[in-house]
């Protein structure tokens, strides 16, 4: 059956946005909690959205609302002062576009992060819509948002790929039943290691380019 769309986890897979993001939590866990955190320890506790984490990693409690507008005040900043977009990745979503192979994006990125990244880097250009992290009951490594966007698209998971950069992104992909594969092809992605077997392993956009030129979709 052939490919009608593909599905995209967005920080480290669509936009190299996992360094501004780091930068912004270590700031403001440095600011109100003098905790150092490392990029690893972020990683963690990724999943849930950027207030969650933020509300529920933090002792002060009362420091978390102003700590949720300086993060996204230093994350949209960064989106003037670095690149976080990726020529190649333009490419691979023009290339889809031009098949006419639909494309969505699901992250545990919330609305008001997405919103921020996806203006800057023009995505409502290729993808149709995203499901983010406010939008499910259960984030990755649960497959609720990749389920949702097949339901949108009315179509089957054998129609369908999922692609992303961390051990959540491959769990959720494959108990979706898509053909799920991992990248690492940013400066920063998630994972180098998976509980379950992805059906591939890119370090580059040019080797994803070769599988959809092979499969012809």
């Amino acid at each position: 059956m052939s490919i009608k769309a593909v599905l995209f986890d967005f920080d480290g897979t669509l936009a190299d946005t996992l360094p501004l993001s780091f930068t912004a939590f270590r700031t403001v866990f440095k600011q109100y909690e003098d905790r150092d955190v490392t990029n690893e320890e972020l990683v963690a506790m990724f999943g849930p959205t950027e207030e969650e984490i933020i509300e529920a990693n933090f002792t002060n409690k009362a420091a978390a609302l102003q700590a949720v507008q300086d993060y996204f005040s230093i994350y949209e900043t960064g989106h003037n002062g670095e690149s976080v977009g990726n020529t190649e990745i333009a490419r691979l979503l023009q290339l889809l576009k031009d098949r006419g192979i639909r494309m969505a994006v699901i992250t545990g990125k919330g609305q008001r992060a997405y919103r921020i990244s996806s203006k800057a880097l023009q995505m409502e250009d290729f993808c149709e819509f995203a499901i983010t992290g406010d939008d499910v009951a259960q984030p990755k490594p649960h497959p609720e948002g990749i389920c949702r966007a097949l339901e949108i698209l009315g179509i089957s998971p054998a129609e369908a790929v999922f692609v992303g950069d961390s051990n959540a992104d491959i769990l959720a992909g494959k108990a979706a039943g898509l053909r799920t594969y991992a990248v690492r092809w940013l400066s920063a992605f998630q994972s180098q290691t998976y509980d379950v077997e992805p059906d591939g392993v890119f370090s580059s956009v040019a080797e994803l380019v070769e599988l959809l030129e092979q499969d012809r979709l």
